[in-house]
């Protein structure tokens, strides 16, 4: 945990109602994000965030959270089990509504390997984003320019004075081998 969700949770278990409004909007991006690219609307991510707050906040106030990872990567878990719920819920098949007495028992039986592959993808994150920062010039700018900000090849081509779209694309190919390359050099997978 860092110094700032320490303070948070410290500010939670005092009453502090700030606190709860800092967290929601810290991490709300990131839920909005996740259940919009997963057949949600913004009312539907806000009732999830709003709902995985919730859980979060009961269990710190009445002191039965014991956190193992940062709140973002727990409230990740849980919003996104509720998500996957609720589309359960309204799939074609009629799997049923959860009660709210089962919330409980949802959220015990499935987090914490949510939360394991949460943290996963937090390494990962972390080990690409290095990878990303060792990767060096015209690779990182290239690749950054493709994939993040969403630059057109023939943008790219003029942008970095190739002759023309192949050989960027080339150019982008041999950029990738080198970040993978990186990528694994740093990141390997825990055993199981």
């Amino acid at each position: 945990m860092s110094p700032t969700d320490d303070a948070l949770i410290a500010a939670i278990r005092g009453g502090d109602e700030r606190a709860l409004a800092q967290l929601y909007r810290l991490h709300w991006p990131m839920i909005s994000h996740f259940v919009l690219q997963n057949s949600g609307s913004e009312d539907d991510a806000q009732d999830v965030y709003q709902e995985g707050v919730m859980v979060f906040y009961e269990k710190v106030r009445d002191g039965s959270l014991e956190l193992t990872c940062q709140i973002k990567t727990y409230l990740y878990a849980v919003c996104r089990r509720l998500w996957l719920k609720r589309l359960t819920s309204k799939s074609r098949f009629g799997v049923r509504l959860l009660d709210e007495e089962e919330h409980g028992s949802l959220l015990n039986t499935g987090a914490e390997e949510d939360l394991l592959a949460a943290e996963e993808q937090d390494r990962r994150f972390a080990t690409m984003a290095d990878a990303l920062q060792h990767l060096g010039e015209p690779c990182r700018s290239l690749l950054e320019g493709f994939y993040l900000l969403d630059k057109s090849m023939q943008d790219l081509t003029t942008e970095f004075g190739y002759t023309n779209a192949d050989n960027a694309k080339n150019q982008k190919y041999k950029c990738l081998v080198r970040l993978k390359k990186l990528f694994f050099a740093h990141y390997k997978e825990e055993p199981i």
